[in-house]
């Protein structure tokens, strides 16, 4: 028996009434996702099960993740959620993309049915509907994107989505950074090579980078570049507030913590897993008695 099958023994029957999913990951103790799903799956009667597959405690010669999705797939999974650092690499194991997650170029949920293994991106969505619920009248000419790898790819597209006029985006990595401006197109977007010259006109900026997590502690730009006009949003919901948040309202600016996302996104993947459409007030209940624990 290998560590993940001793890590879901006893498995549930696969149906919609009974349903085993996970989230494949490094570093991800952490994660609120399994409760989330867990107790929105009692609420509606569902033998729900979640499990986090942390590639970081498996031993090396386990934690190939080809081989971790093809484990999955044969013990019964539903399907599973991805996360950082595999959002892209994912796609070369799939059998399909929705149109979504193919026009993302990344992938944070896979569903295993009839058609195989089928790629969905609900971070796009998730980080949207946070945007729209919780900053509706912010300025969205000039937005500076953190980040150009499997979240920056979702929130990217997401900015374009809610109406934002130019991107500039900037990452350690300046041909994930190129390849990003490509994907949105020049009318919408441009490389930034110095993130703290592109906030000086900015109206807000995203962090898309784990520059902030626990695992990756400090601010992706410099906190002295805040200024009270900038509007702050982070995808990082662990910890609540982020060194780049705590900065930022103490400047005066309009924030917007990763919490938003993190329920949001796993309002869309609960149903892709289940095909049951969950109650999104309920999973942010969910997610806040989580946290709560937390402290």
């Amino acid at each position: 028996m290998n560590a993940l099958e001793a890590m879901v023994k006893p498995m549930p029957a696969r149906d919609q009434a009974s349903m085993l999913v996970g989230l494949i990951g490094r570093g991800i103790q952490a994660s609120l996702t399994p409760r989330m799903h867990e107790a929105e799956g009692r609420r509606l009667g569902m033998n729900y099960t979640y499990k986090l597959i942390d590639v970081d405690l498996l031993p090396p010669a386990e934690a190939a993740l080809p081989d971790l999705i093809a484990a999955a797939e044969a013990m019964g999974f539903c399907g599973l959620n991805i996360t950082h650092p595999f959002k892209e690499q994912v796609i070369a194991h799939l059998d399909h993309l929705s149109p979504d997650a193919a026009a993302i170029g990344a992938v944070n949920t896979v569903v295993f049915g009839p058609e195989g293994r089928v790629g969905h991106n609900t971070d796009c969505w998730g980080f949207a509907e946070s945007f729209r619920r919780f900053m509706p009248a912010v300025a969205k000419n000039r937005v500076l994107l953190l980040g150009a790898g499997g979240a920056g790819l979702a929130v990217g597209r997401a900015l374009l989505e809610l109406g934002v006029a130019r991107i500039l985006v900037c990452d350690v990595n300046a041909a994930k950074a190129t390849a990003l401006v490509a994907q949105l197109g020049p009318d919408h977007a441009e490389l930034a090579a110095d993130a703290a010259a592109a906030l000086r006109d900015a109206d807000g900026m995203v962090n898309a980078t784990p520059v902030g997590m626990a695992n990756y502690p400090g601010s992706p730009v410099p906190l002295e570049n805040l200024r009270r006009a900038l509007w702050v949003a982070d995808i990082i919901y662990f910890p609540a507030e982020t060194a780049l948040l705590r900065a930022a309202k103490a400047q005066g600016c309009i924030t917007l913590p990763g919490a938003g996302m993190a329920v949001f996104q796993a309002v869309k993947a609960f149903e892709l897993f289940s095909g049951i459409a969950p109650d999104a007030e309920a999973m942010t209940r969910h997610f806040q008695a989580g946290r709560q624990q937390e402290i």
